[in-house]
């Protein structure tokens, strides 16, 4: 295998992470919506820590994001 097709499998595979991050995302906010569903006067607390996490998540989707640019354009 050569350089130039080693990098473009190593962003690929970098890209995946974004996958995880979509799954997270769904899930963070289907629980929001079932968390206010329950008990709609939380809302303020449980949207808090909504953000919180949705921002981490997506964090970790700009990093293999970061890291597959990286992978194609730098190396």
């Amino acid at each position: 295998m050569d350089m130039e097709s080693a990098k473009l499998l190593g962003a690929g595979i970098a890209v995946l992470g974004v996958i995880g991050s979509g799954i997270g995302i769904g899930s963070i906010f289907a629980a929001f919506i079932s968390a206010v569903g329950r008990n709609p006067e939380a809302r303020e607390h449980v949207f808090t820590m909504t953000m919180l996490g949705f921002a981490l998540v997506e964090a970790l989707a700009l990093f293999a994001l970061i890291i597959a640019l990286l992978l194609l354009f730098v190396f």
